[in-house]
């Protein structure tokens, strides 16, 4: 028997812009492709460059690309309305993985909202771009077949936002790939190329959004975490909030960009800690990468991070004198924790987030 056909529409989801929903995304076809059985025949539409990026993605699933570019969102809600619903004529279900369907779209669909971090954290968001999401996530939530939620915090928060019916809220959780682990720069090759000193280094791997809260690890190295040996190295693409990190004079803050994923592991891997101080998170990705590697996990107590990282990891209130403390403690409860957060890894794995997919598309069929 043939398995049913979705189009997934991934025209949003520029490389490199759009934060932690690009790997959420791929992780998730990736592991709907891992299934021991072929469940689903994925076509996916894809931002031109993403495959670029993700040239595994090809291996998945076949993958149709646009000659128009999707850097414009007019120019990409019009190819929306017109391309893509062209391709998605001979589909059994149709994946909006964006937040918001297009007008007219292909029904059933299944929505993904990675968060509400807008309806929160107002203040965040350009006048223009709250009013966008405002005005098409509730209608997209309401006419989906199923909504897909990375966190069952945000499930809660779509089903109290929008009164879409609980049974049509669906967490798939974020899935890392078995290979991650393999994939390492040895730690003295990154000492050498980053000039990272011979002491120890703590991680901070995200954008420079203003949610993201560097200035919060910029104060604690300045007035609690005054080793002159420990680097606090971030690492991430240039967000609204660059210029908070940019001031920052203190020299034991190396701000080094978007590195090769080697890099990014074997930094994870050699870490005293992964500090993740984030004010909003739908799921937070770095947290699951930082256990697979090895790298203990300080976090903020915000959104959806109990639920993720649960006793594998210090999870505290965003307050300086409640993070004082916090590499003694990982550095006397080392070993516990490293057990602890590859334990908790193995919940989060790519075959286990597609799996969740498949049950999702079931679902919206099935509900349709």
């Amino acid at each position: 028997m043939t398995p049913p056909s979705v189009l997934v529409n991934m025209l949003w989801c520029l490389p490199g812009k759009v934060g932690g929903s690009e790997e959420y995304l791929v992780r998730q076809l990736l592991g709907l492709a891992e299934l021991p059985e072929p469940q689903w025949r994925p076509t996916v539409a894809v931002a031109r460059g993403l495959v670029a990026a993700h040239p595994e993605l090809a291996a998945a699933a076949t993958v149709v690309e646009p000659r128009f570019e999707s850097d414009s969102r007019l120019r990409r809600i019009a190819g929306e309305i017109t391309w893509l619903r062209s391709h998605s004529r001979d589909a059994a279900l149709v994946h909006h993985g964006g937040g918001t369907a297009p007008l007219m779209a292909h029904r059933p669909y299944v929505l993904t909202i990675h968060d509400l971090q807008f309806r929160t954290y107002p203040e965040y968001f350009s006048r223009k771009k709250r009013a966008y999401l405002a005005a098409l996530i509730p209608t997209s939530a309401r006419r989906a077949a199923v909504v897909a939620v990375p966190s069952e915090y945000v499930r809660e928060c779509v089903i109290s936002a929008y009164g879409v019916h609980e049974e049509r809220v669906m967490v798939v959780p974020h899935g890392i790939e078995p290979t991650l682990a393999d994939d390492v720069t040895a730690a003295a090759v990154l000492r050498a190329r980053y000039e990272l000193g011979d002491g120890p280094i703590i991680v901070y791997p995200a954008v420079t959004h203003p949610h993201k809260h560097h200035e919060f690890l910029l104060r604690m190295m300045r007035d609690h975490w005054t080793d002159p040996d420990l680097r606090l190295v971030l690492t991430g693409g240039e967000g609204a909030a660059e210029a908070v990190v940019s001031a920052s004079a203190d020299r034991r803050v190396k701000r080094l960009g978007r590195v090769p994923a080697a890099d990014r592991n074997g930094l994870l891997a050699m870490a005293e800690a992964m500090v993740f101080p984030s004010q909003y998170e739908g799921f937070g990705a770095p947290l699951i990468e930082a256990m697979t590697l090895g790298a203990p996990v300080i976090c903020s107590d915000a959104t959806c991070m109990p639920q993720i990282v649960g006793d594998a990891g210090l999870v505290l209130p965003l307050l300086p004198d409640a993070w004082a403390d916090a590499l003694v403690e990982v550095g006397r409860r080392r070993v516990e924790l490293v057990a602890a957060g590859h334990r908790r890894a193995q919940d989060f794995t790519s075959l286990a987030s597609g799996a969740a997919l498949a049950a999702v598309y079931a679902r919206a069929l099935e509900l349709s």
